[in-house]
């Protein structure tokens, strides 16, 4: 059966936690499980009732996890160690990612590369830029810039080399899995 966009949101609660200096919600595994993918799932939702749409990264255990930026801590009226009530529905159409500076400026350079950035979907994008981001290596960055222009020039419109179930934020995760809260 195929995954609607439109099916009844999912609510759960949850603990806020901390992992380094990222606040964090660790999705209970029953709510994952009702996503349509164990890989970067982007949601509408709500945290104690205030409205957010993010994406969920996958934890690379097969659930997912949320990060909670200032903004909405304030707006949920939450804080580390309380739990709190999410709904979440996943979204069909996927919101421009931010493009890290590095990236931004390859493009720039190369204009066969930025047309073909540009006819690929956001969620590709945000594929392409997460495999991207996946390194703390600079030299293994830039490598990754390069193959990407040279297999989206061949006609690859998504990014096909990495496990999209692995946490690729690298402050957060050690070998593609989030680490656990402090």
């Amino acid at each position: 059966m195929a995954f609607q966009f439109n099916m009844t949101k999912i609510n759960f609660k949850a603990e806020i936690s901390k992992i380094g200096s990222w606040t964090i919600i660790r999705l209970p595994r029953s709510a994952s499980a009702k996503l349509p993918s164990r890989g970067m799932t982007m949601v509408n939702g709500t945290v104690n009732s205030f409205n957010f749409q993010s994406p969920l990264e996958p934890d690379g255990k097969g659930s997912h996890w949320l990060n909670l930026d200032k903004k909405l801590l304030e707006g949920a009226r939450a804080k580390l160690g309380n739990t709190v009530a999410l709904a979440i529905e996943p979204v069909k159409e996927w919101p421009e990612p931010i493009v890290p500076a590095d990236l931004k400026k390859a493009l720039s350079d190369d204009l066969k590369a930025r047309e073909f950035w540009e006819d690929i979907t956001p969620n590709a994008r945000w594929d392409w830029i997460r495999w991207i981001n996946a390194t703390k290596n600079p030299e293994t960055r830039k490598i990754r810039i390069e193959k990407t222009f040279s297999k989206l020039k061949a006609g690859k419109r998504t990014a096909c080399c990495f496990n999209r179930s692995q946490c690729t934020e690298m402050e957060v995760s050690k070998n593609g899995v989030l680490l656990e809260p402090t």
